[in-house]
């Protein structure tokens, strides 16, 4: 592909009057200029529709799309079937990008032949929001080391617990570089590997659920050492906020469902029996717990959690159990810090 290959940027918008242009002005500064930027309006109800429209009358590489209100898995799936580009990226609504986001992932997608380029992102309060803004559009450095490597779901599984990642790079593991979690932004995709694969709508935790079977389709990829999106923490987040029991209960099912594939494919499932008990854990104490719907779903969850774990060797469970505990602790630390970010 030549460097100027066209790049889609999928943007789902709902009702981020407050971030959008400080998301969507970062976009349009890249200094990878052939790009279509797909904002697509999920039915929101505040001025981001309006903003959306006067982006795409002042720049034509912007392309709006109105639909009702159907959740971030139905926007991403109707930018995926309205994108052209040869590349896929996604990104969040209140994020911010580095001005050579694009540029660095697709050169270290396209130097290497890897199907996927990632690097490392940031996390930021609002109060932070302007500066954190004028420093992404100065631009990151070069990247020091472009890290190319097999396998992506086996390193979904294995690499996610902080603690081992530093003490693996401690050691001259470079083991950072083979993390990655479900979230799809501070990515550069292949066009194909989402061919005939789309994001559930309708549940809470769509890019859990197509985890499995997106990186089983990829080969190799590449990652940079740099950091090249910012992630905004706010109170209003779905990430952040207080959540009922049926988000708890689309994890699970993701957790279950990925748990399976990688057993299928020959992978201890860590992370994947991570997400499953710490979901279904969290939903004993959802605000909506009490309602009959919900504990039904949770005695099933449960029942479906005990026999998936009933297929591990003693040796599997034992260390699935191990990162658990580890990655519960960090956990802890993480919502005491990031999610408090002001």
């Amino acid at each position: 592909m030549p460097a100027n290959s066209l790049v889609s940027i999928i943007v789902p918008v709902y009702n981020a009057e407050r971030y959008l242009r400080h998301c969507v002005d970062s976009i349009l500064a890249q200094s990878h200029r052939n790009i279509e930027v797909i904002l697509v309006d999920d039915g929101a109800t505040d001025s981001s529709p309006a903003i959306c429209d006067a982006y795409a009358a002042a720049d034509p590489r912007v392309t709006v799309i109105h639909q009702p209100n159907g959740g971030i898995a139905k926007a991403q799936n109707a930018g995926l079937d309205a994108a052209s580009g040869d590349y896929i990226a996604f990104v969040d609504n209140d994020d911010i990008l580095d001005r050579r986001n694009i540029e660095l992932l697709l050169h270290s997608l396209e130097s290497t032949g890897a199907d996927m380029s990632k690097a490392r992102w940031h996390q930021f309060g609002v109060s932070q929001l302007e500066t954190v803004a004028r420093k992404a559009a100065i631009g990151a450095a070069e990247p020091k080391r472009i890290t190319v490597f097999r396998n992506p779901l086996l390193a979904y599984q294995t690499v996610f617990c902080k603690t081992l990642r530093v003490l693996g790079d401690t050691f001259g593991h470079n083991t950072e570089a083979r993390y990655f979690n479900e979230a799809n932004w501070c990515r550069l995709y292949r066009r194909e590997l989402w061919n005939g694969l789309r994001f559930p709508e309708g549940m809470y935790a769509q890019d859990v659920m197509v985890a499995g079977e997106l990186y089983s389709r990829m080969n190799k990829v590449a990652d940079i050492d740099v950091n090249l999106y910012n992630w905004l923490q706010s109170a209003g987040s779905v990430t952040h906020k207080e959540a009922g029991a049926v988000f708890f209960h689309d994890n699970v099912q993701a957790g279950i469902a990925n748990f399976r594939y990688a057993l299928d494919h020959g992978i201890t499932p860590a992370r994947s029996y991570y997400i499953m008990i710490e979901q279904h854990h969290e939903a004993t104490h959802a605000p909506d717990v009490s309602d009959p719907g919900n504990q039904l779903a949770q005695a099933e969850d449960r029942d479906r959690i005990r026999t998936l774990l009933a297929q591990l060797s003693p040796i599997q469970r034992m260390r699935c159990f191990l990162l658990y505990r580890l990655r519960l602790a960090e956990k802890h630390v993480y919502d005491q810090h990031i999610k408090n970010l002001k």
